[in-house]
């Protein structure tokens, strides 16, 4: 391609990428992208573009040249706000659209999952509830087993005494007999 040819340098579709824009030096590609310009973007440009045409039109220095550029001016500003204006509503209810959609979705998430939680909540409390009784049933069985080996232990050991006792005494007074 000649140089005469080629077009002048700017931003154009990426040829790898048609999603994006490439800066075009004049002669080559370079590395610089970009994402493609909003609408706000393109209409700045486009309000830009007129205002300028509206300044070449007429000479430096003129009253009405000047009067014309303010008013060129304004309305860029004027067209500036109002895209902004738009933008912000459609944002606006499109945010509050995407909440109330979220809300919806979790409400009906939250109501799928509790019977979920209720379920397993309730398996746990059965087995602790269960284990408490058993604890209790075997603490029971233990004390029963307690008082009645104390009071056998007791009853055996009073028996021995009593024998002892009873032997000694036979054999004392077998003694004493023996003696008188």
């Amino acid at each position: 391609m000649r140089r005469a040819d080629a077009p002048r340098a700017g931003w154009y579709p990426d040829p790898e990428s048609r999603t994006s824009l490439r800066w075009w030096d004049g002669l080559d590609w370079t590395d610089i992208r970009r994402a493609p310009p909003s609408g706000a973007e393109t209409i700045a440009a486009a309000s830009a573009a007129r205002f300028r045409a509206a300044a070449n039109d007429f000479a430096p220095g003129t009253t009405r040249a000047a009067s014309t550029a303010a008013a060129a001016t304004a309305a860029a500003a004027t067209q500036s706000q109002e895209v902004i204006n738009e933008v912000r509503a459609a944002t606006r209810s499109e945010i509050e659209r995407a909440a109330q959609i979220f809300s919806q979705r979790a409400a009906a998430a939250r109501q799928n999952v509790a019977p979920l939680i209720t379920e397993y909540t309730n398996k746990v409390l059965r087995w602790v509830r269960i284990a408490i009784v058993l604890g209790v049933l075997a603490f029971a069985a233990w004390l029963a087993f307690q008082i009645f080996a104390q009071a056998s232990l007791f009853d055996w050991i009073g028996e021995r005494i009593d024998n002892i006792t009873d032997q000694d005494s036979s054999a004392l007074h077998g003694l004493t007999r023996n003696l008188v």
